[in-house]
């Protein structure tokens, strides 16, 4: 499959986040079924720098993954059929958050499915800042809409 570079008015085409929760500003390479390369630029006036903590804000852990989330999502829906369908996390395991992410920096994101069957995406992600790794995530998404295709209760 060809690689896809998507801005913010393409992310909102393929998936249903929105501000203030949308984690994600541009996606440099989003290869369908297998990666998204990204980043998020993060400006004083983000609502989490307010609040967490105001005299030494910086980016929440879970809006890390968030946001490594959020790359990987795009990948699953630039599938031909999956554009504009809602994806949740299932679970996030082997979360690494090795230094703070702060106003003004800019979070490039690069993270890949590492299997993808029946609905439930196998993936991980790393979050990088001036090209050294701030964050990192194994994390596993479900597209709800093709597992119920699977579902085999009556």
């Amino acid at each position: 499959m060809e690689k896809i570079i998507l801005d913010k008015k393409g992310i909102h085409e393929y998936q249903q986040n929105r501000a203030p929760y949308l984690m994600i500003d541009f996606a440099t390479e989003v290869i369908p079924g297998k990666s998204a390369k990204g980043y998020k630029d993060l400006n004083n006036g983000e609502w989490f720098f307010k609040v967490h903590w105001p005299k030494d804000p910086n980016m929440p852990g879970m809006l890390q993954v968030e946001a490594l989330v959020q790359m990987c999502a795009l990948s699953i829906l630039c599938l031909p059929g999956n554009k504009g369908k809602v994806m949740y996390l299932a679970s996030a395991n082997n979360l690494k958050f090795i230094k703070k992410i702060v106003p003004n920096d800019r979070l490039y994101i690069e993270t890949k499915i590492k299997s993808y069957k029946r609905g439930l995406a196998i993936c991980e992600g790393i979050g990088m800042v001036q090209k050294k790794m701030v964050c990192k995530a194994e994390f596993n998404l479900i597209l709800p809409d093709e597992i119920e295709k699977y579902n085999l209760r009556n």
